[in-house]
């Protein structure tokens, strides 16, 4: 074997060790990077870096990310996740599971209002976590849905996920957008499904909300609140995906309106002050900049991993897989859900993936329909032990009497759904790519 594919193989191990000993990612990705494409090709490293760089901080699509992590943070900070499930758990509070399928329904239009995983799982934990256990869910069914629901927010548009797919896979976010409604939804619907079935079959598990507290407000009361509450999200949504999807705006254009339209509703629930503003844009530098970083960081670690021969290997390797192309997207699939437990989305996203890309390419696939396999997968690894977030999440906010094992317990089920959204998205490629089709992208 050359000289430089040993140094590759060992700039992959020496990540691997970096990340274990807890070093920061983005350093581990510069730093193996720097040395290993140093010791392959010397100062030219570092004449070819600049532009790679340049690209990355002037990509106009990219600046959507910290408008898009703005608007999910502002709505978050103005309660409007709190007002939602209070809302709708109160509509569905007569039928078995009616809290966690209005968790799940939450999860569902905070996804699709925002896009930040962190920011659902974390509000939805401290609303909801503790009062459904006290009217008797099981605690792992509980912790479950809102880990679950936290997630839909990856795979339903404005995803960040689907911004970085759509810039690293060369496709508009437009067409990854219409390409992921179909499957979020119907993955919703998996995890509503599974709820509706808990109630038949094991009732005391999602008991319904007692008569006593629903008979508080009569059914012009429900209606009101909800025309009220869930109507200026929807709103939003569709003012956001709508132009995007529409090809009226850019992601770009479309995120400023969403932000804009977070302030709105914040105005309008008597919410917004200078303290929730200051604190929303101060952790929406934070989050963007540590994105950002690893995106920035990442560069020379690909850059040195493809001069040192690592594509050329990762290419060999791939045509040892029985199976053509299929076989070759299925062994993709199968190594993206094993790194998810390791790693995060965006690590996997800007380690792996370009690096099995000019397979795919040249066997032309289409890439609309990978970016969305791979953002079904990527989900997944939200709620993956030990080191999926959403678990992290919501054991942060979590009542004492809630246990990790609890949270684990709880996730499985939901990681079997999601696993059968990536088979039926895989076997059925239409579920992806009839809408971008239909509408011209």
């Amino acid at each position: 074997m050359p000289v430089n594919e040993i140094l590759a193989l060992c700039m992959i191990g020496a990540f691997f060790l970096l990340l274990l000993g807890g070093v920061p990612v983005a350093i581990c990705l510069g730093a193996t990077g720097l040395v290993f494409g140093y010791a392959g090709f010397g100062p030219m490293l570092f004449s070819l870096l600049p532009a790679r760089i340049y690209g990355v901080i002037t990509n106009y699509t990219l600046l959507a990310l910290p408008l898009f992590i703005f608007m999910g943070i502002m709505l978050e900070r103005s309660k409007i996740a709190e007002n939602l499930l209070e809302v709708i758990g109160l509509a569905m509070g007569g039928l078995r599971g009616g809290m966690a399928l209005a968790i799940i329904l939450v999860g569902v239009l905070m996804g699709a209002a925002s896009g930040v995983v962190g920011a659902t799982v974390v509000t939805v934990g401290l609303i909801a976590l503790g009062p459904i256990i006290r009217r008797g869910y099981d605690t792992g069914v509980a912790s479950g849905v809102i880990c679950a629901s936290g997630t839909l927010g990856q795979i339903i548009p404005p995803s960040l996920v689907l911004i970085l797919l759509g810039d690293i896979m060369g496709e508009s976010v437009g067409t990854l957008f219409a390409a992921a409604l179909i499957p979020g939804l119907m993955l919703s619907g998996l995890f509503i499904g599974y709820v509706l079935l808990l109630g038949i079959f094991k009732p005391a598990s999602v008991p319904a909300i007692p008569q006593d507290e629903r008979a508080q407000y009569t059914r012009a009361d429900i209606a009101m609140k909800l025309l009220r509450v869930v109507l200026p999200p929807i709103a939003l949504i569709v003012l956001v995906l709508g132009s995007i999807i529409g090809g009226i705006a850019a992601p770009t254009e479309a995120a400023s309106m969403g932000a804009f339209g977070s302030i709105v509703l914040a105005a309008f629930s008597g919410r917004l002050s200078w303290p929730v503003l200051r604190d929303t844009v101060r952790g929406a530098f934070v989050t963007s900049a540590m994105v950002f970083l690893i995106l920035i960081f990442a560069q020379p670690f690909g850059l040195a991993f493809r001069g040192l021969g690592g594509e050329r290997l990762v290419q060999d390797a791939f045509a040892a897989v029985p199976g053509g192309l299929n076989g070759q997207i299925a062994f993709l699939m199968l190594l993206l859900f094993v790194l998810g437990f390791f790693l995060e989305w965006i690590e996997i996203s800007y380690i792996a993936l370009p690096l099995f890309l000019p397979i795919f390419h040249a066997a032309g696939a289409d890439m609309a329909w990978i970016s969305i396999l791979v953002a079904v997968n990527l989900q997944t690894s939200f709620l993956t032990p030990p080191f999926g977030w959403a678990l992290f999440f919501l054991k942060g906010v979590a009542p004492p009497s809630v246990k990790t094992s609890d949270i684990y317990r709880g996730v499985i089920p939901f990681i079997g759904l999601q696993l059968l959204a990536l088979a039926l998205v895989f076997f059925f490629p239409q579920l992806a790519t009839w809408l971008p089709n239909a509408i011209g992208w």
